[in-house]
């Protein structure tokens, strides 16, 4: 079978945005479930990426519908702006208990049982940002590769994977190292920005400049 230089440069968009957009997931997922119990993390990994799965199939499905539509980008941002925020609340709750049961531990007292994450909590964030992101995904892949749907389909199933490999790590690292979780935030909150500012300049081109190249913008029109 001989590729057309049109279908390998799509191939290679794709597969250059996958790395990007479903290492953004991955440190979403793996964030929200580094709170949790070495058993849970892995349980809410795994609903992570069935539910990536899922809806990166159903927005699939709908792609060329979506990529018309303005402003699902800029509402997908700023959940995920929110989603930040509880991860950011979540870290310093836990900070703060770290900190209660070293002073603890000082003055020789019992220290304060710490309040772990819950699992309901660690899997609204993991939703939210599944939402967010698998849609970001979606748009970006289908505006690459609109006229190759074997392509696209690919692309969607190789940023699953990607997500789901990384996502694991990502939580035993933060779980061993948390002051990385800010990092995390950090990364989702730069996702969550690059999405508003890419749908913002759509919707309003005169006022708002088109993202620079180098930030991942011009992914779909």
């Amino acid at each position: 079978m001989i590729f057309s230089l049109e279908e390998v440069a799509a191939f290679g968009q794709v597969v250059v945005a996958d790395l990007v957009l479903a290492g953004d997931n991955a440190v979403a997922v793996g964030l929200a479930a580094s709170g949790l119990a070495p058993k849970k993390q892995r349980q809410a990994i795994l609903i992570g990426v069935i539910l990536a799965l899922v809806l990166r199939i159903g927005f699939a499905l709908v792609a060329i519908q979506l990529l018309a539509v303005r402003g699902l980008l800029l509402a997908g941002g700023l959940l995920l702006l929110w989603v930040a925020w509880r991860m950011f609340k979540d870290i310093r709750a836990q900070a703060r208990a770290g900190e209660a049961e070293a002073e603890a531990m000082a003055a020789g007292t019992a220290p304060a049982e710490a309040k772990p994450v819950s699992f309901a909590r660690a899997l609204i964030s993991i939703v939210i940002a599944d939402i967010s992101l698998s849609l970001d995904n979606v748009l970006v892949v289908a505006g690459v590769a609109r006229d190759h749907p074997e392509i696209m389909a690919f692309g969607l199933i190789l940023s699953v994977l990607l997500m789901g490999a990384a996502a694991g790590i990502i939580a035993r690292i933060i779980h061993k190292y948390p002051w990385i979780a800010i990092v995390g935030v950090v990364i989702i909150v730069f996702a969550a920005l690059r999405m508003i500012w890419e749908d913002s300049h759509l919707l309003l081109p005169q006022i708002i400049p088109a993202m620079p190249a180098w930030l991942g913008g011009g992914g779909h029109a």
